[in-house]
């Protein structure tokens, strides 16, 4: 045999034991690649980063992270690279693989890793190379998202790559956006870019409708063109998700409306009295959360989580005593004189605010939200904040249970007989003044646990309560005196117009015109739109 085939057979073999030998070192030896960092100027950086980046392994991310922050440090003696934080004179050492602790060195011991804006973007691709290849959903999802409202052509092939694995279909479609996003990016033809519009397109979004503003500028002919026929698509679509929008943020004000006017619309209804204190019983449900919550910090931390929970049924005693107090010890001395009550209860409410103030001071207190209330999410264009829902959820529970106690109890059945037929109410044999009593704490205490709710969506101090007096008059006017349908109906009714009148006339004249309307509707129809026979209706 001669020596060139055999000299032929050994390179080959000597260059496949190099290259199966160096594929370990890139997987394995990441603490070398890591190391490489800090070697050379920015050409020899922005190649380690490369490298790293293309390992694929989670753990570079941290790295990448903190080169990216300008946190990493290489130790001049063995040319080692770590997290380094200022510690008075010193740096504390932290391995940036593992986080472990490596001890402290001087200023003079360890350089910066520098970087420049070009390294940045080379980080910012790389990241975005790992996140999109994890193994978790909403880290794949986020990159995308990332890449589509900030497109860089250097990451095109890598985005092609993630595609093609993607097994999922709705982070499949969002890759595919930015694959689109980056075309428009870049001078492909127009064919492709027309294509890419379609693409984006489909999401509907401000996003897409800021990317597709800056296309229609900066191109022309057919390109343009398509790019102008999106953005009217676009447009239509985003105006179709504002108007549900806004009828969420009606229903979310329909549903504060409604618990602070529900239990106004019991007392007003059965007893007929004007109550102008209904919103200090509402004030005085935040306080108790406020209380609840202040407890809680200072004993029991752990339990700040339920600290809502357990401040309703405490609101709604402590609102209801006080209730069933005013009753005893004013209104049923007023009984047959309407206006003198209104007086009456109208001092009752500068009292009451005077004690608050007197008592927990004149400046607005911090109530905080619990985790489960906090938050938001979306469902298309529609944004929801998980305490609003919450909101919205509580206050047609409250209503249900209500209209459940007043038909199926014999409390809601001696309470409908006085507000049908008081005298005939009373021959029967039933207690007309504790009902009246009782009926007064209940509305009381509905309005107590109100302001539980009131107290996560607004700030709690001793005005709270005259903020919705008012409004939570016109929706029981407007529904129907004393029927809580007629409530219902009235505060979501109320909800929605003001927030769509919000964008037009202001807040302000928003109101005036809600009102106008109001005293327009009850020319026409004195008794609301829900109808009710009673005391207050007959007197």
């Amino acid at each position: 045999m001669s020596a060139l085939p055999v000299l032929r057979r050994l390179a080959a073999v000597l260059a496949l034991v190099l290259s199966v030998s160096a594929l370990p070192a890139v997987a394995q030896d990441l603490r070398g690649l890591v190391d490489a960092l800090g070697v050379g100027g920015f050409d020899e950086t922005e190649r380690a980063i490369a490298v790293l980046g293309a390992t694929g392994d989670p753990a570079v991310a941290s790295v990448l992270e903190a080169l990216g922050e300008g946190d990493l440090y290489v130790r001049k003696s063995d040319k080692r690279v770590f997290v380094a934080e200022r510690a008075g004179s010193d740096y504390t050492l932290t391995d940036p693989l593992t986080g472990e602790d490596a001890g402290t060195a001087g200023r003079s011991v360890v350089d910066k890793i520098r970087v420049n804006n070009n390294l940045r973007r080379v980080i910012r691709g790389a990241l975005a190379g790992l996140t999109l290849r994890s193994p978790d959903f909403a880290t794949r999802a986020s990159a995308a998202e990332t890449l589509f409202k900030s497109p860089d052509t250097d990451m095109a092939e890598v985005l092609d790559g993630a595609i093609e694995a993607e097994s999922d279909a709705a982070v499949r479609a969002t890759m595919e956006q930015a694959r689109a996003a980056i075309v428009l990016s870049s001078d492909a033809d127009d064919a492709a870019k027309i294509a890419a519009i379609e693409t984006v397109a489909a999401r509907g979004d401000r996003d897409v409708l800021s990317l597709l503003t800056a296309v229609a500028a900066n191109s022309e002919g057919e390109v343009k063109a398509a790019a102008e026929q999106a953005i009217g698509d676009v447009d239509q679509i985003l105006s179709l998700w504002d108007a549900v929008q806004n009828v969420w943020y009606g229903l979310s004000l329909g549903s504060v409306l409604l618990l602070a006017a529900i239990g106004l619309a019991i007392t007003f209804g059965v007893m007929g009295v004007i109550n102008m204190a209904h919103g200090e019983m509402v004030m005085i449900g935040a306080y108790v959360t406020f209380v609840v919550q202040d407890v809680i910090r200072n004993h029991a931390p752990g339990l700040f989580d339920a600290s809502v929970v357990i401040a309703l049924p405490l609101a709604f005693l402590v609102a209801g005593l006080i209730g069933i107090a005013i009753e005893r010890g004013i209104i049923r001395f007023l009984y047959g004189r309407p206006l003198e009550t209104l007086l009456a209860t109208w001092g009752l409410s500068l009292i009451l605010q005077q004690a608050v103030r007197t008592i927990f001071g004149p400046t607005n207190r911090q109530v905080g939200a619990p985790s489960w209330m906090s938050g938001a999410f979306e469902i298309g264009g529609l944004s929801i904040t998980w305490n609003r829902l919450v909101i919205v959820l509580f206050a047609l529970a409250v209503f249900a249970l209500l209209v459940i106690a007043l038909k199926r109890t014999s409390f809601g059945l001696r309470m409908r007989a006085v507000t049908q037929n008081r005298p005939m109410a009373g021959s029967m044999g039933i207690r007309t003044p504790w009902v009246d009593a009782f009926t007064f704490g209940l509305g009381s205490g509905i309005a107590g646990i109100a302001g539980v709710a009131l107290s996560q969506i607004d700030n709690v101090g001793p005005n709270l309560g005259q903020g919705y007096i008012i409004d939570s008059f016109m929706v029981v006017v407007f529904g129907g005196v004393g029927n809580l349908w007629g409530t219902l109906v009235g505060a979501m009714t109320l909800g929605v117009v003001n927030k769509f009148l919000e964008p037009y006339a202001g807040a302000v004249l928003g109101k005036i015109l809600v009102l106008v309307f109001i005293i327009l509707f009850i020319q026409k129809r004195p008794r609301g739109l829900f109808a009710l026979k009673g005391r207050a209706v007959e007197a």
